[in-house]
């Protein structure tokens, strides 16, 4: 029998043309919020569903006992119920390289925008060209240290990316063998080293229990006055009043943020105030091509379940707080290329 397969948000047409042509019955969801898929859950009672950015809770999995398949369309989950999924016997799967470099690319634009301090000329050059341009701080890239928290599949994609802009590259991640980190990154395993030496702290980790509030008072403490804190992860690995008042009194030079605590933001965030803090809605996953892909892989999920396969990208329920990790280290084997020596 086909399934019913219900769609929170539009998906792309390739997702969609996939499931159609094997002969599923589409379910175009009423709305965006947790009520809407919960109202939709109890009356259409679907057997798998595609979220891209409702918050799927456990009284939406426990709301229908026909559902075997959630599947978020990108590489982010901590909006789904995992372990109610499990519990419920419901498979949880993601499209994790769906957009991972297109993460990597606001990444990287955040810290060039970061780097000439755009936010301030923007609101200075029309009215006083000439300190725009002589008295605003900009900095090169180039030479400057970069240290990635998290070296998955958008911290290893930022890492490569940074290397061609001639930075030197640090990267924390106790998860994973040196070996397994690209060629030219210095693997570091003390966390401290990252915010005490990076002209740019960028996050790249899944919200846990050991990655909430993780960069708090102390750490920011850690950063040089010139660096800047770069969060294309989630927010919640970021104490934000810690980080706004680290922002406004100088303890570090500015953030540039396309994940916060709240989302959709306050308008009332504090952070909103200050202008070397930039802010983007959350798009670092959502270019076109990124949603074609992952549109068309969550699909895919589907389809592999629906045909007894095993699931190329399931979610697994990870103790990160006992997980085994590496001590081994990595040095890069030369100095970037362009790095010159005047």
């Amino acid at each position: 029998m086909p399934w019913k397969i219900l769609l929170p948000q539009e998906i792309m047409y390739e997702g969609r043309k996939l499931l159609e042509d094997a002969g599923h019955t589409i379910i175009d969801g009423r709305g965006f919020e947790t009520a809407d898929v919960l109202a939709d859950m109890k009356e259409h009672q679907p057997d798998a569903m595609i979220v891209r950015i409702t918050s799927i809770t456990r009284e939406v999995i426990e709301a229908n006992p026909n559902l075997k398949v959630i599947v978020r369309h990108g590489a982010g989950f901590d909006t789904l119920d995992v372990e109610a999924c499990h519990e419920h016997g419901v498979q949880a799967l993601y499209a994790p390289v769906a957009n991972s470099t297109s993460v990597a690319e606001t990444a990287l634009l955040l810290i060039l925008e970061c780097s000439r301090n755009v936010t301030v000329l923007h609101n200075t050059w029309v009215q006083d060209y000439y300190r725009a341009k002589l008295k605003v701080r900009k900095n090169t890239l180039s030479g400057k240290t970069i240290g990635i928290i998290g070296c998955g599949n958008i911290g290893s994609r930022l890492a490569v990316r940074a290397l061609a802009m001639e930075m030197n590259v640090l990267a924390y991640d106790p998860y994973k063998p040196a070996e397994t980190f690209p060629d030219g990154v210095e693997v570091v395993r003390n966390l401290d080293r990252i915010f005490e030496e990076s002209d740019y702290v960028s996050v790249h980790t899944p919200s846990s229990d050991v990655t909430k509030n993780m960069i708090d008072r102390k750490r920011l403490s850690m950063m040089k006055s010139t660096a800047f804190l770069i969060n294309t992860a989630r927010g919640a690995c970021v104490v934000e009043e810690d980080l706004y008042e680290a922002c406004k009194s100088g303890v570090i030079a500015g953030a540039g943020l396309d994940a916060i605590c709240k989302e959709p933001v306050d308008p009332a965030n504090p952070l909103l105030t200050l202008d070397n803090v930039i802010i983007y809605p959350h798009i670092g996953g959502n270019t076109i091509e990124a949603a074609h892909r992952a549109s068309y892989f969550a699909a895919m999920g589907i389809k592999e379940v629906y045909e007894g396969k095993e699931p190329a990208w399931p979610i697994h329920n990870v103790d990160y707080a006992n997980a085994p990790v590496y001590t081994d280290t990595k040095k890069p084997s030369t100095k970037p290329i362009g790095m010159f020596d005047f």
